[in-house]
């Protein structure tokens, strides 16, 4: 082959060659890519894990340095901390710390805090001086940490702070002394802005953790980004006291004095709608739909349609923006209260879903069946986050706590089972019926379980020693309805005997209608219905599932209002809210002291 030739041939292969080339590179790209991001994943994911794992550690090694702090005032002398909060007051120090950190104020706080404590020999005041200094200066090293702490500038009601925030209740929630100082700290947030944040969570853990706070002194404090849901604040007073978005769902503020209070971006949510099925008479089914009703006025807000078969069980979440539904037609559907839009479908019980409830936080949704399991829904998601087994019947009725830890549940198979929300495992199983169980519903406080049966029975259960504390009979029908009032003190329970009897929690005795107290008691369950309403009191023969909220309910009967303001995060001063639930708005001092 001469130079001419081979040059020609070259160029013909040219075409040829760019073909086979581009046929390797198409086939290197297909499987190449796919094998890319098959490795990109995975490295995703190791990553994801590994910062997953050391924000765990980060957290868990917070919670041990909190503790570790509040670990340092559990031998200190809670007289000391109402002597502190005067001095501070009365020389209207607004820097505690640099206060308390000077030596001659020092000596002078202890000299204060001696007299206070009682009169003693002069070896006796020594060594009393010694003790009182030392306390001071444990006092003063903790409010330094704690100002640099993160617990002074996160809000430990927030999501990614909630297992840390258990792990400290658990580890203080029984030192009487702790929890003195956590309540110093929430008054300090009246005087010492540096440490709001911090007394803001210190009041959010006082009511986690269930201490008394009825009857005290809160004035002036000043609180934010916190969330006090369910918090019994009978007869405080929070005269001159700020609140910054906070939410005050379901407090108990009856009796308050409440002068000149600041709450802006207030967060409350209020039921102000009733949810009923109907039954249709004529094919002794449901008509499958669920009706909003405006509770004042008796007119139907919306129906909702989606479901094919009998609706079982409504829930509302507790911002109330969202409602859920089990149906006969194995779904569960969360629906959009303003839009009436059906939201999601959650598919995964095999059989009729009979009972939902929603966690209080209302990212969780539970769910019980016929098919004998409970299954864990995450809101957001609308994925299953798990399954429950263990019960051996259909499951009547679930109920979470309002710490949202426990989840109550009653079955066909006679027995109760408590269940710890976070982990899914069965905590323990409480055995008493004689048969299925209808309904289950935790107090306000969480330290009790109503349980309504086929026995005819109810039986309130202690649970944390998980014993039996009371059998009530008298129902002549199955029980398949409990509730308690939101402050607690009283419960209901509903048969087919078309009576409602009420009971007093402590002593189980029937509240009867002579009773002095009984409208008063009676109206905490009532819904008001207007004499011209569409909704007929003969309906109450056709309703199958009536809640009016299992969530504490927001009170404020009797609490005095002078001046201030109740802003919520929509800009409405919520005045006219507390004048409904039974408040006095003053006009002036001089009216107070008339009354």
């Amino acid at each position: 082959m001469n130079f001419q030739q081979d040059h020609l041939h070259r160029q013909q292969s040219i075409p040829n060659l760019h073909k086979v080339l581009t046929s390797i590179l198409q086939k290197c790209t297909r499987y190449f890519y796919p094998f890319c991001n098959i490795q990109l994943k995975l490295e995703q994911e190791k990553f994801n894990f590994k910062n997953k794992k050391k924000k765990m550690q980060s957290s868990f090694q917070e919670k041990d340095a909190l503790v570790g702090i509040f670990d340092q005032v559990k031998d200190v002398d809670e007289q000391i901390y109402g002597v502190i909060l005067e001095i501070l007051s009365k020389e209207k120090i607004q820097d505690c710390i640099g206060f308390l950190t000077d030596i001659g104020n020092q000596r002078q706080s202890e000299s204060q805090i001696l007299k206070r404590v009682g009169n003693f020999t002069q070896a006796d005041t020594e060594q009393k001086l010694s003790f009182i200094g030392n306390d001071m200066k444990q006092i003063t090293d903790v409010l330094r940490k704690l100002q640099v702490h993160d617990f002074n500038y996160k809000d430990f009601t927030s999501e990614e702070n909630e297992e840390s925030t258990i792990s400290v209740i658990n580890s203080i929630k029984d030192n009487r002394r702790i929890i003195e100082f956590m309540e110093f700290l929430v008054q300090l947030t009246s005087i010492n802005e540096t440490l709001i944040q911090c007394g803001s969570n210190s009041l959010n853990l006082l009511i986690q953790m269930k201490v008394d706070i009825r009857n005290k002194n809160f004035e002036n404090i000043n609180i934010q980004n916190t969330f006090l849901v369910g918090a019994n604040f009978v007869r405080c007073n929070f005269s001159g006291s700020i609140f910054n978005n906070v939410n005050i769902s379901g407090i108990n503020l009856n009796g308050a004095l409440l002068f000149n209070c600041r709450w802006k971006e207030l967060k409350i949510h209020e039921l102000n709608k009733l949810v009923c099925h109907k039954f249709v008479n004529s094919s002794s089914s449901y008509d499958s739909s669920i009706r909003l009703w405006d509770v004042k006025t008796g007119q139907q807000k919306a129906k909702l349609d989606g479901h094919t078969s009998t609706v079982y069980s409504i829930c509302f979440s507790s911002d109330r923006n969202t409602l859920a539904s089990g149906s006969f037609d194995k779904s569960i559907r969360l629906w959009d209260i303003k839009t009436g839009q059906q939201i999601a479908k959650l598919d995964g019980h095999t059989q009729y879903v009979k009972s939902v409830c929603f966690s209080p936080d209302g990212n969780i949704l539970a769910s019980g069946s016929e098919d004998s399991s409970i299954r864990l829904w995450d809101v957001k998601t609308g994925q299953q986050k798990t399954k429950l087994d263990g019960h051996s019947g259909s499951v009547w009725s679930v109920c979470i706590s309002l710490d949202g830890n426990t989840l109550g549940s009653g079955s066909d198979d006679k027995s109760i089972r408590l269940w710890d929300v976070k982990t899914g495992q069965q905590i323990d199983k409480l055995d008493g019926h004689t048969n299925g169980i209808l309904s289950v519903c935790f107090s306000p406080d969480g330290n009790t379980l109503a349980s309504g049966s086929n026995d005819k029975s109810i039986r309130l259960w202690d649970v944390k020693t998980l014993q039996q504390k009371t059998k009530l009979d008298g129902h002549t029908h199955n029980v398949r309805s409990v509730c308690f009032s939101p402050d607690g003190s009283t419960f209901a329970s509903g048969s087919n005997e078309n009576s409602i009897p009420l009971r007093d929690v402590k002593t189980g005795q029937e509240i009867k209608s002579s009773d002095i107290n009984y409208k008063d008691i009676f109206a905490q369950f009532k819904i008001p219905l207007k004499q011209h309403s569409h909704i007929s009191e003969d309906t109450s023969n056709y309703i199958t599932t009536l809640l009016i909220s299992q969530q504490a309910v927001f009170q404020a009967e009797g609490a005095l209002i002078l001046q201030g303001y109740f802003i919520n995060q929509s800009g409405i001063d919520l005045k006219t809210l507390f004048k409904q639930k039974g408040s006095c708005l003053l006009e002036n001092l001089q009216e107070f002291n008339n009354q």
